[in-house]
């Protein structure tokens, strides 16, 4: 029986119990739609991504911000990432990302900065009376900004929390907000010897958790001309709209068949709190930590019923189905 003693195993257990007692209050499938920002649901990242968000227990590095802030914890030193997506090929939406990661000492922990952009290119304005376009464009963007600190409490437990600003603009309206991460990952050895070392890992992170938004601005103001003449201007007020917040939990298995060659495991639960809830697993082989192999696949209840109601909007999107990668 393994057992977890001392102030860095109580830090982990109040960790656990705070992020477990938070999916009590999770939603259901009846509240779908009734969150916004579903930006922050995209990993930008194209490395992580071949997981098919199977792994939250063991992403590591500055892409770990995404998944699971814990991994964060593993940066040695500086890490930079830049990426950018061309997101639904032919829509004309692309998604840049960019990342900061450095270790503040030996065991001061890590401090992370990550920035994405979403755009939607330039879409033609449309009136009642210009229904073919009245040759101006607007052009949507979703921006969001994260800061992070991820620190390793012992060789076995990882902890960390990010900080996110959020802000949405269309046209003349946007919306601004803040949300919070935190997650924790816990690693542990099943057998004995050097291949069987840190094999089995596990992983829980807290995603999205923040006030509701509202958009405001002059886009949602209007002028009318009452019967004496008078002008009035008429300012609308938008409905307030959810953070997309979920649960991810998590584990990973390695299975070291040599010092070169491994094979590794993952499997992912995901309780969304606006949505149902999701499947995912993944498999990757890695020789020499050089060369990587990986597939996922995200299963959703209802995913392939033919049932296209309000609950199943989102059927076969880009969120569902499989997905792979490679990288080096």
């Amino acid at each position: 029986m393994m057992k977890i003693l001392g102030h860095q195993g109580k830090i982990a257990a109040v960790a656990f119990g705070v992020l477990f007692s938070t999916a009590v209050f999770a939603g259901n499938e009846d509240r779908a739609g009734q969150a916004g920002a579903s930006h922050l649901l995209i990993n930008p990242w194209a490395r992580s991504s071949s997981w098919g968000g199977a792994n939250s227990a063991n992403q590591r590095g500055l892409e770990g911000q995404f998944m699971n802030v814990a991994g964060l914890a593993f940066t040695s030193k500086t890490e930079i990432l830049f990426a950018n997506t061309q997101w639904l090929a032919g829509s004309g939406i692309s998604i840049n990302a960019f990342g900061l990661a450095q270790r503040l000492g030996k065991s001061a922990g890590v401090l992370g900065l990550t920035i994405t952009s979403m755009s939607f290119g330039d879409i033609p304005i449309t009136t009642t009376q210009n229904p073919e376009g009245t040759g101006a464009y607007y052009s949507p963007r979703f921006l969001n900004i994260g800061v992070s600190y991820a620190k390793s409490f012992s060789d076995k437990i990882h902890g960390g929390i990010t900080l996110r600003v959020i802000n949405e603009s269309i046209a003349n309206v946007s919306a601004s907000g803040i949300c919070l991460d935190a997650g924790v990952q816990y690693q542990t050895s099943i057998g004995k010897g050097e291949l069987k070392k840190d094999n089995f890992v596990f992983g829980i992170a807290l995603k999205n958790i923040g006030p509701k938004l509202r958009y405001n601005g002059d886009g949602l103001s209007s002028g009318a001309i009452l019967p004496t003449g008078a002008e009035l201007t008429v300012d609308q007020r938008s409905s307030d709209f959810e953070m997309p917040a979920l649960l991810n939990i998590g584990v990973m298995y390695r299975g070291r068949f040599t010092k070169d060659h491994v094979v590794s495991t993952a499997f992912n639960f995901t309780t969304n709190s606006f949505t149902r809830d999701q499947f995912m697993l993944g498999l990757e082989y890695s020789w020499k930590d050089i060369i990587m192999l990986r597939g996922g696949y995200t299963f959703e209840k209802g995913i392939f019923s033919g049932d296209r109601s309000a609950l199943n909007t989102n059927l076969y999107t880009a969120f569902t189905g499989p997905s792979a990668g490679g990288s080096e």
